[in-house]
């Protein structure tokens, strides 16, 4: 799952040493991001490790319980009425611009003919969605 917040930018994935501890890890670009999610949100997130080897040169592991209550904490603390001008007040414009250009990316979702048909599956699609007109 990618998270982009005002205080960073994650990867939360759970790889497979993950699973036996109920973890997950939390992968940045950035040093600072983990940081900052730590001091906020989450300060059972472990040691940062880096590698210069990965695509995220940056991870650390949480219990996925805790990453959790993190994430709903996020959510509970958005009082912003433009995600990439809280950005730009946070983190400054250069952040800013660079997650606009991800926004103009995923525009593509909306304006472009070839996904206008992707529709999810069946079985994925909330029960209330699947009633139709009967139910």
């Amino acid at each position: 799952m990618w998270l982009i917040t005002p205080i960073g930018f994650f990867s939360i994935v759970r790889k497979p040493a993950d699973r036996k501890d109920q973890c997950l890890t939390v992968r940045a670009r950035v040093r600072g991001d983990l940081v900052a999610l730590r001091a906020a949100f989450l300060p059972s997130l472990g040691p940062i490790t880096q590698s210069d080897d990965t695509d995220y040169r940056f991870r650390a592991r949480a219990p996925q319980a805790d990453v959790a209550a993190a994430a709903a904490r996020l959510l509970a603390g958005v009082d912003y009425g433009n995600f990439k001008s809280e950005v730009a007040r946070r983190q400054g414009h250069a952040r800013a611009e660079v997650y606009h250009e991800v926004w103009e990316r995923l525009h593509r979702l909306q304006v472009d003919p070839a996904f206008a048909g992707a529709q999810p599956d069946a079985e994925s699609e909330p029960a209330v969605h699947r009633r139709g007109n009967g139910g």
